[in-house]
């Protein structure tokens, strides 16, 4: 593969000072914190107090809870706004900066600016792709080579979001969801999966996939891509095929994945390849994370990082140590006999995939290489829905999900940015769970309650949704506590 400069490049002759509508989310508090790094005047704000906010104040940046033209400060013309998808135009902050005439930027051409001279590899797909950078980012510095990275979640290992890096590499997740990975030209690049989801900024399925197309045919060298998901599939078939490198258990992939096990809370598999840089492989991994899922994640990792020029034993190695990454199945406790999972899914295809993970948990091997938890153990998932068209178009979608759950405890609808939908809420999901096993509580302060009521020992509670439903996780514990 082509390498550009590892000099770093002059950012601060670009940018010098800078602010954030929006500093306190994943993508941006990470943005943030690599500017810091580098010198750069960093302010910003966010809608409510954070951890996250109080990290980069220590780090040196100029915080605000709330949205007010006043936050710009002394910022001018020149100086520079950088903003998400979530605010909005009529954000007081955004106006403020039009009216002095300062550049605003989308979180991704900020992303940008700061991978500006590295060899770049972008991780792109509707499920998966913080698991996966995560894992290359692991894989990266465990092997030695100092990487940038920016994940939307938080990495275990270090417990940051980002770092600045001091190697040739940046690992980055691309985000499709408002086309913004369009603004990337990265030199490598995965493509995990490819479904229908986003569907307030797209038509449907083929522009979706027309939009990852784009993306594929921006990047410079090799695509490494999933033979065993059909929308990967059909943009891999418009790309380049001496680009591509299939990964998956489908016999013609380059990268082929067999002999998954799960193992409690881990899961081993093999991987073999006859078309590496060192020749045939063939590696024995196992991962300290559960799920089938992840198996194919690390896989995708595996394959990157092997056509990147590591040394399949160093890669391995590095994955037997990754411990995940916050809100990916991550453990919040136990209590009386009862596990307390985490889960950031809030895609029909992710509840699924999380879901018969914990399956694999209470139940065990088949094969008798793992014991249950506990025999007769069961699943309990709380579902909070993300976003109002999200859960009108995937309704029925997440209630089937929900039903590979034991119980289902399903909560009113995390809104993020959209505005309420008449006679949109979780009930909606609530009705589509088979066999009765829904129940919609609205409340998020009864949830611990319910929760307790209903479990019992060796049972595994999962929290799942891309909102706020993440803090009831400690909540739980303590509720279940004898």
């Amino acid at each position: 593969m082509s390498e550009r400069s590892s000099g770093r490049p002059q950012l601060s002759e670009q940018i010098s000072r800078v602010h954030f509508a929006g500093i306190g989310g994943a993508g941006m508090s990470g943005i943030a914190r690599i500017m810091l790094s580098r010198g750069i005047a960093v302010s910003g704000s966010d809608s409510t107090p954070s951890p996250v906010l109080d990290e980069l104040a220590a780090l040196g940046a100029r915080v605000s809870v709330g949205h007010h033209a006043a936050n710009l400060g002394e910022l001018r013309a020149g100086d520079t706004l950088v903003v998400s998808t979530a605010i909005r135009q009529d954000n007081p902050e955004l106006q403020e900066a039009t009216r002095r005439g300062m550049r605003v930027l989308h979180r991704a051409a900020a992303l940008a600016s700061v991978m500006a001279g590295r060899r770049v590899i972008a991780v792109a797909g509707t499920h998966g792709k913080t698991t996966t950078t995560s894992m290359l980012a692991t894989i990266l510095r465990d092997c030695g080579a100092e990487p940038g990275y920016a994940i939307g979640g938080v990495l275990r290992e270090t417990g940051l979001g980002a770092e600045d890096g001091a190697g040739l590499d940046f690992i980055a997740e691309a985000d499709e969801s408002d086309r913004s990975f369009l603004l990337l030209s990265p030199d490598a690049a995965v493509i995990t999966n490819v479904e229908a989801d986003h569907l307030d900024n797209y038509a449907d399925l083929a522009d979706i996939q027309a939009a990852f197309v784009a993306f594929g045919r921006k990047v410079s060298g090799l695509v490494v891509s999933c033979a065993d998901d059909p929308g990967a599939e059909t943009v891999a078939a418009r790309l380049d095929p001496a680009l591509i490198r299939r990964y998956g258990e489908s016999a013609h992939a380059d990268y082929h994945l067999s002999d998954v096990r799960p193992a409690g809370m881990s899961i081993s598999f093999s991987v073999a390849s006859s078309h590496s840089p060192f020749g045939e492989i063939f590696s024995q991994l196992t991962l300290g994370v559960p799920g089938r899922h992840n198996a194919l994640n690390a896989t995708a990792a595996f394959a990157m990082a092997v056509e990147l020029g590591f040394a399949p034993p160093r890669v391995t190695a590095a994955l037997a140590g990754y411990r995940g990454a916050r809100r990916r199945m991550e453990p919040k406790g136990e209590a009386r006999g009862i596990r307390v999972l985490d889960s950031y899914a809030h895609h029909p295809t992710e509840l699924a995939a999380d879901l018969r993970a914990a399956r694999d948990l209470v139940e065990g091997d088949p094969g008798g290489s793992f014991p249950p938890v506990k025999e007769g153990g069961r699943v309990i998932a709380v579902f909070q829905p993300h976003l109002y068209s999200r859960t009108r178009l995937f309704a029925a979608k997440f209630g089937e999900a929900l039903g590979l759950a034991d119980q289902a405890v399903v909560l009113d609808i995390y809104a993020a940015r959209e505005d309420p939908e008449p006679g949109v809420t979780g009930a909606l999901v609530v009705a589509a769970v088979p066999d009765g096993k829904g129940r919609f509580v609205p409340d998020m302060d009864l949830v611990p309650a319910v929760v307790a009521s209903l479990a019992r020992p060796g049972d595994v509670v999962l929290t799942m949704g891309a909102g706020d439903v993440t803090k009831l996780g400690p909540r739980l514990v303590e509720e279940l506590m004898p």
